[in-house]
C-alpha cells in the first residue's frame, strides 16, 4: 500500500433519515459523533472500540469500518496494507435508525482514501458509502452534513446539501432488536398513486420548512404514507411514544431511519429535553427501556484529519 500518510482520524456525524414523507431521500446529519483513527502499523487487522455502544462488535477485519476500509482499497485497485490497527470511538447508538452503519461505511472509505492518497473525490466516495451501505440517506447526510437530498440516476447518485437555521431535535432510543432489513422486510412492494402522490407533494415543504425554520408548516408536511404505518407497528411502545411528544409540544415527530428511534422536532431548544423524556417515559410505560436524547443539527459532515 503506497501511503501518502501513515495514519489518520475521520469524525463522522450520526443522522436521522427518511424524515417522514422523504423516504429514501432525506437525511439530516446530527451533532453526535464516532471517532476513528487509522494507522498503518503491525501485521494484519486490528480493531478496538470503546464507548458505550460496543457490545457484539467486531475486532478484527469483519468489522464494517474495516471492511469499508479494505473495500475502497479494492476500488482503487490497491493491495490491502500489511497491517492496520483501527480505534474507534463509538457515541452513535448501535441499530438505533441514527446511522450507525453509516458513520462505519463512511470512516473506513474516509481513512483509506487518505492513506492512499485521496485517489478519490466525494462524489465517488459517496457513491461506493451508499453501495456499502445499500442506501444513500444516511450516508449523504454523513459525509455532506446538514439537510441533504439524495436521489439515483443511473449509476450515480445527485445529492444538494441544504443550508438550515438552527434544528433541535428530541430523541427516544428504545432498547430493541432492530434491522434496517427486517424494518425494509415489511414494507409494501407496491403503492398506490394517491399515496405516492400524497408522498411527493410534501417532501418539498418539509425541506422548505426546515430551510426557514418554519415550524408551523413542518407540522402540517411530516405526513407519511409509504413506510411509517407499516414500521410502527413492529417498534413497541412506539405508537404511546409518538403521542407523548405531541402532547409535550413537538412540532413534528418521525421515525429516525428505519427505526426503532422516534425522532421529534422542537421549536425551541430548551424544550428538547423534556420532551425526549417524555418519550422515553412512554415507551418505559410500554415494558421498553428507551435512553432520551436532544441533539442539534450539524451543518458539518464528516472530517479527516491527519
Amino acid at each position: 500500500m503506497n501511503a501518502a500518510g501513515s495514519s489518520c482520524r475521520v469524525r463522522v456525524p450520526a443522522t436521522t433519515a427518511n424524515l417522514g414523507p422523504g423516504f429514501d431521500c432525506l437525511g439530516l446529519a446530527l451533532d453526535l459523533w464516532n471517532d476513528v483513527t487509522f494507522a498503518l502499523e503491525g501485521h494484519g487487522v486490528a480493531v478496538s472500540v470503546e464507548g458505550e455502544y460496543t457490545e457484539g462488535l467486531p475486532r478484527d477485519e469483519s468489522n464494517l469500518v474495516a471492511q469499508s476500509f479494505l473495500r475502497l482499497c479494492e476500488e482503487a485497485g490497491k493491495a490491502p496494507p500489511a497491517g492496520l490497527r483501527i480505534d474507534c470511538r463509538v457515541r452513535v447508538p448501535l441499530s438505533s435508525g441514527l446511522g450507525s452503519s453509516s458513520t462505519a461505511v463512511a470512516a473506513g472509505v474516509l481513512g483509506a482514501n487518505e492513506l492512499l492518497g485521496r485517489p478519490f473525490g466525494l462524489d465517488r466516495l459517496l457513491e461506493l458509502a451508499a453501495d456499502i451501505e445499500g442506501h444513500p440517506d444516511n450516508v449523504a447526510a454523513a459525509l455532506l452534513g446538514g439537510l441533504t437530498i439524495v436521489v439515483r440516476k443511473g449509476d450515480a447518485l445527485l445529492t444538494k446539501k441544504i443550508l438550515v437555521p438552527e434544528v433541535n431535535v428530541a430523541l427516544a432510543v428504545p432498547d430493541l432488536a432492530f434491522s434496517t432489513k427486517s424494518a425494509r422486510a415489511g414494507l409494501p412492494t407496491q403503492v398506490s398513486m394517491q399515496d405516492a402522490v400524497f408522498n411527493l407533494g410534501r417532501i418539498p415543504l418539509v425541506v422548505e420548512a426546515l430551510r426557514t425554520g418554519d415550524y408551523e408548516l413542518l407540522s402540517q408536511v411530516m405526513e407519511d404514507r409509504l413506510h411509517q404505518a407499516a414500521r410502527i407497528k413492529l417498534i413497541r411502545g412506539g405508537p404511546a411514544a409518538w403521542i407523548a411528544a405531541q402532547r409535550a409540544g413537538a412540532a413534528a415527530v418521525a421515525i429516525s431511519g428505519s427505526g426503532p428511534s422516534l425522532v421529534a422536532f422542537v421549536r425551541l431548544a430548551a424544550d428538547a429535553a423534556r420532551i425526549a423524556r417524555e418519550m422515553a417515559a412512554a415507551f418505559e410505560e410500554e415494558g421498553v427501556a428507551a435512553r432520551p436524547l436532544w441533539l442539534a443539527a450539524s451543518a458539518a459532515g464528516a472530517t479527516v484529519s491527519v
